[in-house]
Parts: C-alpha cells; sequence; structure tokens
C-alpha cells in the first residue's frame, strides 16, 4: 500500500468510529473539490466546522456526537491542507481565497446564517471569514486560534520544524507529545496521526494578524476558547489580547488542555461551552 493509501485508510478508519450518521459529499468551488461530511438533524441550525492544519475533519469524531443531536453539522477538509478536498483549480494567493473558498461553500450548501467553528489554522480561517462577510454568520466559535489576536511562540515554531521540513510518523508523534504531554488515548486516531506525516497538501497560506481595526469592527457574536496549556502561544497575553480586541467575545481558557489535543481529549467540557454558546 503506498503512503497516500496509508493516509486515506487511516482517514477512513477514524469515519467509521463516527458515532452518528455521516452523508459525505464533495463540493464544487474554483479553488476545487472540498469534501464535507454532514450529519445531524435536517432542520437543526447549521454549524460548519474547519479544522487545524494537519488534521482534517476527522478531528471532530469526539464532538460530532454532541453537535449533531442539535445542530446540522457540516465537518469540512480545509482546501489546500491534507484531507480528501482536491485542490485543482485557482491557486491559494492568501487569505483573500480562503475567504472567497468558503464564500464559495456557503452558495453551494446554502449556508447563510451557519455558525461557524475552527480549531487552530482553522479559526484563523473562520475569524477571517467573519470579518469578511459576518453577514453570512450566525456565531462564531475559536478554538485555541492561531496569529488571531497574538503571535506564535517562537519555541513552538521551532518544535515543529522538523516536521514540517522533513515529516516521519515519528516526528509528528514526538511533537504532538510535546506540545500535549502525552500520548494520543485512541489507537485509531494515533494510527492517523502517524499517517499523516505521508499525506500531500499543496497550499497552507500563511497567517497573517487581521488588523485591529478590522476586529473592533467584528459584529459576529464570538467565542474564543483557549486551551490552559497550549504551547503555541502565551495564553494569559492572548486571552486579553482577544478581550481587548474583540470586546463582546466571551474569552474562556480551558483547565487543563492544550492546542493539539483541544477537540479530542477533552471532549466533555468542550461540547457543553459549545452547546451553551450555540443554543
Amino acid at each position: 500500500m503506498g503512503d497516500e493509501a496509508v493516509f486515506f485508510a487511516a482517514y477512513d478508519a477514524v469515519l467509521r468510529q463516527w458515532p452518528v450518521e455521516v452523508h459525505s459529499v464533495d463540493v464544487p468551488s474554483p479553488y476545487g473539490s472540498t469534501r464535507v461530511h454532514i450529519c445531524g438533524p435536517e432542520d437543526g441550525a447549521p454549524v460548519v466546522l474547519l479544522p487545524g492544519g494537519g488534521s482534517t475533519s476527522m478531528v471532530w469524531f469526539a464532538n460530532v456526537k454532541a453537535l449533531a443531536s442539535t445542530h446540522r453539522v457540516y465537518a469540512v477538509d480545509l482546501m489546500g491542507d491534507i484531507g480528501r478536498s482536491v485542490h485543482d483549480g485557482a491557486p491559494l494567493r492568501g487569505v483573500g481565497d480562503l475567504v472567497a473558498w468558503l464564500d464559495a461553500l456557503f452558495d453551494e450548501l446554502d449556508l447563510d446564517g451557519a455558525h461557524l467553528c475552527g480549531h487552530s489554522y482553522g479559526a484563523w480561517i473562520a475569524l477571517n471569514h467573519a470579518l469578511h462577510a459576518p453577514h453570512r454568520l450566525g456565531r462564531l466559535a475559536l478554538l485555541d486560534p492561531t496569529n488571531c489576536f497574538a503571535g506564535m511562540s517562537p519555541r513552538y515554531l521551532m518544535h515543529g520544524l522538523p516536521v514540517l521540513l522533513k515529516p516521519t510518523a515519528e516526528r509528528v508523534r514526538a511533537f504532538h507529545r510535546w506540545e500535549t504531554g502525552r500520548t494520543p488515548a485512541d489507537p485509531v486516531w494515533r494510527a492517523f496521526l502517524d499517517s499523516t506525516a505521508t499525506a500531500r497538501r499543496s497550499k497552507v497560506v500563511a497567517m497573517r494578524r487581521p488588523r485591529t481595526q478590522q476586529l473592533r469592527a467584528c459584529t459576529v457574536p464570538a467565542l474564543v476558547l483557549l486551551a490552559e496549556h497550549s504551547r503555541v502561544h502565551d495564553v494569559p497575553r492572548t486571552a486579553a489580547a482577544a478581550r481587548r480586541l474583540l470586546p463582546k467575545a466571551r474569552v474562556i481558557t480551558l483547565r487543563d488542555a492544550s492546542h493539539h489535543s483541544l477537540p479530542t481529549e477533552r471532549p466533555a467540557e468542550l461540547n457543553r461551552l459549545l452547546a451553551e454558546f450555540l443554543a
């Protein structure tokens, strides 16, 4: 089995463990086709989930059951990143193309008014989409967002460099263990993380922080949920900046959580906070 086949087999193994009935679709856009996994009641309020870089829509396996009990969930593989979205159309030159890609997704799936929830790189995309098209969104949930309110830690970037330059399963595992302080509990998820070392991506757009004026003008009701032990950024500084730049946002620090494990290792409290916010 080739490297890509190993990755997709591991991806499918995670999806088979989702505790809800899932309908998967490929949605056309000027940038290529976007894989979206849909679950939950057809008449439920829509919520779109954007994963962190390198984790795909599979990262939500511990959250979809709770979210889909009341919402119509759309879990998306990011354009340009690893996963089953296929970037074979227009190039991704910057954040403008990413928000245009999301606009096309909202158009095709008739998602105006949907809530938007993103983790890490996905949170950065979600925030930029909220600044670009606030009229299209209901609420905005940002889970340990990167480069939104404060810069990333140089130490984190240095630890991540070997994975970026020459990824191997061992390096992916070591980086995750360094950031989270633990090995993932779920063996299927562990195998998936190992397999990401050989997955292909076309373009992860460099993250630039939004301008202060843009953030202060944001009208979308927002939740900023930070991980207490995140090594991506200085958590107290990021929390203070979020409160200053998004004065109407609810900013919460989740105790005993780390950046990479936020959606998967502490689902009960995360799901409760999301349910309260998105209700």
